[in-house]
């Protein structure tokens, strides 16, 4: 199914093309938007001024390449460490002076702004090398590089980027306590198309986001995906969680990060459901357990078998009365003390977010009664 329409979508893209140097782009979305009309005049003048501008930055640059490209300076790139050092190198063989690297900086600018990713990339990796960390360019050089790997899809690439943007940031102050904000904001906005394309990402994306339960927030924010959470962990709520599992398969596929987790989000959360629902019931109705996890009984029946022959699930299926019968397994007491204290934790933090929320209420009412004497 289509949720936009394809001529906003269109215009959309136009709107934003507009603010980049992808002139060439434009002019194709233009023509695929409105096919019975002319280019518009002012995008061919925007084309030449762009390759006007793009000539004058390459012959400033040519000479700064060249330098580059010498065997010499190829070999000092891979033995140097320390980025003053190589600085200096060049300085003294080749006449190397800080306004190259700000042509250099410039000219990689210009090439992201005309789709020229990778060649954006070579260039702000030297600028990132040549420049100290206290440069007014190399935080916006860092942001650069970064933002190259991700839109050629580079993710070692772009993964190693990302730290060293977080540890420039978390390393450094700014002049105030907004753009600290501001820097952190973009991060986790960045740090997204990383995590989901990654093959490391799903772990990496945990660490840097996982704080207090969910549940515990509900009453600032919650979607589809938390409510299922809670209605399987916190309410034991089987036919809540069935109701929500459906809702995030809807959300899942529609958000652009996500849908590359729906199946396997999708499989665990049937499983979550299945284990949970085994614990408090010895014999369960195939075709009960289907609606629970919304499949028909025999996908449910396909799938229980397939949990039993991947020794993930203690079970016998009697197909005559469409039951799956649950193992008896002596459970170790180390296992059940782990069981009895495992939601130790969450009760603590609960009470002790209950004492804070009584005392914050009591010093309001001191504070107010304060007011009135």
């Amino acid at each position: 199914f289509q949720l936009y329409d394809e001529k906003e979508m269109l215009m959309g893209k136009l709107d934003l093309l507009s603010n980049t140097n992808m002139v060439d782009f434009a002019m194709d979305v233009h023509r695929n938007l409105y096919p019975d009309q002319a280019v518009p005049q002012v995008l061919k003048d925007k084309r030449q001024e762009v390759v006007a501008q793009l000539k004058n930055l390459q012959a400033k640059t040519d000479s700064i390449t060249e330098i580059f490209e010498q065997q010499e300076v190829q070999r000092q790139i891979q033995a140097s460490r320390d980025g003053r050092q190589l600085y200096d190198f060049l300085s003294k063989e080749y006449g190397f002076k800080h306004d190259m690297i700000n042509t250099l900086y410039d000219y990689a600018k210009f090439q992201y702004e005309c789709g020229n990713y990778s060649g954006a990339a070579e260039f702000l990796y030297f600028v990132r090398v040549l420049i100290p960390p206290n440069d007014r360019n190399f935080l916006n050089a860092c942001w650069g590089k970064l933002a190259s790997e991700i839109l050629m899809q580079n993710w070692d690439y772009a993964l190693e980027d990302l730290n060293k943007v977080k540890d420039l940031i978390d390393g450094n102050s700014f002049n105030s306590d907004l753009m600290t904000l501001q820097q952190r904001t973009w991060v986790i906005h960045w740090s997204l198309f990383v995590y989901f394309n990654h093959p490391k990402g799903r772990d990496l994306i945990i660490d840097q986001f996982l704080y207090t339960p969910t549940f515990q927030e509900s009453y600032t924010y919650k979607d589809p995906i938390t409510e299922f959470v809670q209605c399987l962990y916190v309410d034991f709520d089987f036919d809540g969680a069935q109701k929500k599992l459906r809702e995030c398969e809807t959300v899942l596929y529609n958000d652009f990060f996500l849908v590359a987790c729906l199946e396997d989000f999708i499989e665990n959360a049937r499983l979550l459901i299945f284990e949970t629902f085994c614990r408090i019931h010895e014999c369960i109705s195939i075709s009960m357990l289907a609606e629970k996890l919304n499949m028909s009984p025999d996908e449910a029946e396909k799938w229980i078998v397939n949990l039993i022959r991947n020794a993930r699930l203690d079970a016998k299926i009697d197909s005559k009365l469409g039951h799956v019968v649950m193992g008896t397994q002596a459970v170790s007491p180390y296992q059940q003390v782990i069981e009895k204290t495992k939601n130790l934790s969450f009760r603590s933090q609960m009470l002790a977010l209950n004492i804070e929320k009584k005392l914050g209420n009591r010093g309001g009412q001191d504070n107010q009664w304060a007011g009135q004497e």
